[in-house]
Order: C-alpha cells, then sequence, then structure tokens
C-alpha cells in the first residue's frame, strides 16, 4: 500500500498546506522582523521542515520512507509538546507565536493531532 493512498492522501494534503504555510511565514518573518522573535520564527522554519520530511514520506513510500516518517512524526509531536508547554509556562519567551506555541491554537490544534493521526496511519501501513 502507498503511504499517500487513501486515507493518506488528507495527510498528504494537510502535510503540504503546512509545509508552505509554515515555511513562507517563517521566511517572511526571518527576513522582515528576525530581531522581534528570533527563537520563533526559527522553531517555524524548523517545524518546516520537519512537515517537509514528513510530506517526502508519504508521497514516496516504502518501509524506509514509512520509518522516517514516523521518526519525524515523533519528533514533530514532541517539539509541539515541548513548545505548547514552553508558551504556556514562559509566554514571554515567545513575544510573538511560534506553529506550535499553545499546541497549535492557531491553527485549530491540527499540529497536536497531525503527528497523532499520521503516526496511526504510518503504523497500520507497515502491516499491509
Amino acid at each position: 500500500m502507498r503511504l499517500g493512498s487513501g486515507p493518506g492522501r488528507l495527510l498528504v494534503l494537510l502535510y503540504g498546506v503546512f509545509t508552505v504555510g509554515a515555511a513562507s511565514r517563517s521566511i517572511a518573518q526571518m527576513l522582515m522582523k528576525f530581531d522581534e522573535a528570533p527563537l520563533a520564527y526559527v522553531l517555524s522554519a524548523a517545524a518546516a521542515c520537519v512537515y517537509a520530511v514528513i510530506l517526502f514520506s508519504l508521497v514516496r513510500g516504502g518501509e524506509g520512507a514509512r520509518r522516517l516518517g514516523q521518526v519525524c512524526c515523533g519528533l514533530e509531536l514532541t517539539g509541539v509538546l515541548a513548545v505548547g508547554t514552553w508558551t504556556l509556562v514562559d509566554p514571554s519567551a515567545f513575544p510573538d507565536a511560534t506553529v506550535w506555541s499553545d499546541y497549535g491554537m492557531g491553527y485549530l490544534f491540527l499540529p497536536l493531532v497531525l503527528p497523532v493521526a499520521a503516526l496511526f496511519w504510518l503504523r497500520g501501513a507497515r502491516r499491509t
């Protein structure tokens, strides 16, 4: 089974949107106002890179891509939980929001739900 087929198509669409959105937003912020919130903008750029690798894994397919996707989804989930908690504990550390701020509240909590859904999909794809 291809990773990007069936329900995986929705994951490909969402990771594609998140890759483009996070990358373009972070690039614009780093070019125009990097000194205002460098940590937030660099974390958003890192999120975009993780999203891109997951997108690539879903589109590429195969066992190696599935394993890479699982690792990156775990990294994404860890990032969302760490940054989400950090933004709640010390809001002054983030003068501007990241994709993962407040567990992705600005993105309807999709950054929190998406890696969990992708991990389930990738785990199930191994069986077939």
